[in-house]
């Protein structure tokens, strides 16, 4: 059995490895992102699956494995919701620390709006959807 330990240190190498990766290739650039998304350059979206390849195998590798069940209903909402800030504000919700460390200075809007976004997911979920939340409760 794997000890505790162990699976954090393996999950801070990855991230290290991960993060050094992502930041050097310029995911936290906005106009090299802005590319990715309109499809004008896909050395961005290549870098991306290679990154997702490199967990794949990580996770493989510690045996992490998906629990069964179905998908939770918030999946896909989720995904677009995502995908579609992140188009917008140019990252994820990491990539605004790396450009605001990097003095771009409108990432703070960024953060602002995913610290806001979040309260009013646990506003809504808790008042209207009341969607089980599983794992993710904080």
């Amino acid at each position: 059995m794997r000890t505790r330990g162990a699976i954090l240190l393996a999950t801070i190498v990855t991230g290290v490895g991960l993060g050094y990766t992502v930041s050097n290739i310029g995911f936290a650039d906005y106009g090299e992102l802005n590319r990715m998304f309109t499809f004008q350059d896909l050395r961005m979206t290549l870098a991306f699956a290679g990154a997702v390849a490199i967990l794949v195998c990580a996770f493989a590798i510690l045996r992490v494995r998906r629990t069964p069940g179905r998908i939770h209903a918030g999946v896909i909402p989720g995904a677009v919701m995502f995908g579609a800030g992140w188009a917008i504000s140019g990252g994820c919700p990491a990539i605004p620390i790396v450009q605001v460390a990097g003095g771009y200075l409108p990432a703070v809007i960024t953060i602002a709006g995913i610290a806001v976004g979040m309260r009013l997911c646990r506003l809504v979920n808790s008042r209207y959807l009341r969607l089980d939340t599983g794992s993710c409760v904080s």
